[in-house]
């Protein structure tokens, strides 16, 4: 692939391309809607992600090409940008943006990339994007940046420049990914743990809905309004930043601060979600994977039912593997309102698990999902 890739930059640039980065996806394996909760997700790199081969020009321009998609844009140097409509190409050019207003020099560049996550299904393409491009310019530049401060100044892009308002975590595992963990991260300290994940005698398998989901044109800023509700509310007896700064069990004894049944909901999942995190760090140390399963469904039924996020396309996807021998646990990954399910499947039942699946999910929602099966892989890297 990489072979026919840096002929294709040939094509497109005239020059041979000097250097290749990569950057993953990631799903996140439980701790769902708890980013911009201040609390714990648990997160992995997988081995599919986003290309970008680069090489500098002369002509003091940012040339942009994506295998993706049509379009070939030449933008140049200028002192700041602005988002321009919904092109894939405002994501790197939020990364150029923000090292510019950061003071870091920078020179035309020539950006071939490629790809093979699938759009809008909560695998985190946009991340990966901004992720590879930031780690890409402070090398080839010698911005200085620590890796920290690229997740940092990557988060700023969704959050400012694509007008996103999620949290760290996305952004956090495409670029600490380790192979074989997951990543325990604490979303408001940014302290984090190597979680060993051995899946043993089980595939990760990625179910992908094919119902194509915009953060921004969904409901997800309406449930961060509905989670501050909440916290301000709790504000009034208890001495917190976040929702995740207490548990079940407090909860419990002031949920009745909470007037709004509805926001009542949404922080009930928070909380319990958080708790599951720590439960499930538990569960995969022992190795004890039936556990950890048991809690992956524990966490789909909360985001269905008190989140309200998963729809009927995952909701089909998590039935089908409850009523599936082979299938250890699984779970809505992401967002929610469409994109991906994640499933701990047994190795030796994968092809008949992607077989049937697709069968039952076709015969419910009218169109085939696309299952994967991934690795548990590393963060982002010069190639």
């Amino acid at each position: 692939m990489l072979d026919n890739l840096k002929q294709q930059f040939l094509e497109f640039s005239g020059q041979q391309h000097q250097n290749v980065f990569f950057a993953p996806g990631r799903v996140n394996l439980i701790g769902e809607h708890i980013d911009y909760n201040g609390g714990l997700v648990m997160p992995c790199a997988i081995t599919m992600g986003t290309y970008l081969l680069t090489a500098p020009n002369k002509d003091g321009l940012f040339r942009f090409k994506s295998i993706n998609f049509e379009e070939t844009l030449e933008i140049p140097l200028k002192e700041s940008y602005e988002k321009t409509g919904k092109e894939w190409y405002n994501y790197p050019l939020g990364v150029i943006h923000n090292f510019l207003q950061n003071g870091k020099k920078l020179e035309g560049l020539d950006l071939l990339y490629y790809g093979n996550l699938p759009i809008g299904s909560s695998l985190s393409s946009s991340a990966s994007i901004e992720v590879v491009t930031a780690f890409a310019l402070n090398k080839l530049f010698g911005a200085g940046f620590s890796k920290l401060e690229l997740v940092k100044l990557s988060k700023k892009v969704e959050n400012e420049f694509i007008g996103v308002n999620s949290g760290i975590m996305d952004q956090f595992a495409v670029a600490f990914g380790e192979k074989n963990k997951a990543l325990k991260l604490n979303c408001d300290t940014l302290d984090y743990q190597a979680v060993e994940c051995d899946l043993g005698d089980h595939y990760l398998a990625i179910i992908n809905t094919n119902k194509p989901r915009k953060l921004t044109e969904s409901k997800y800023n309406e449930r961060v309004g509905e989670c501050q509700t909440a916290l301000k509310a709790l504000q009034k007896e208890l001495n917190i930043s976040n929702l995740c700064d207490i548990n079940a069990e407090t909860f419990e004894k002031h949920k009745n601060l909470i007037e709004d049944s509805v926001v009542l909901k949404r922080a009930q999942h928070v909380v319990e979600e958080n708790d599951r995190v720590l439960q499930a760090a538990d569960a995969l140390d022992q190795n004890k994977l039936e556990e950890f399963g048991k809690l992956m469904y524990a966490s789909h039924d909360s985001l269905q039912h008190l989140y309200e996020v998963s729809g009927t396309e995952l909701d089909t996807i998590v039935e089908f593997c409850k009523q599936y021998p082979g299938v250890t646990g699984a779970r809505m990954t992401g967002a929610g309102f469409g994109g991906c399910a994640i499933a701990l499947v047994k190795k030796d039942s994968f092809d008949d698990f992607s077989k049937k699946i697709k069968e039952y999910y076709t015969a419910k929602i009218g169109y085939a999902p696309s299952v994967y099966s991934s690795d548990i892989g590393t963060g982002v890297v010069e190639l």
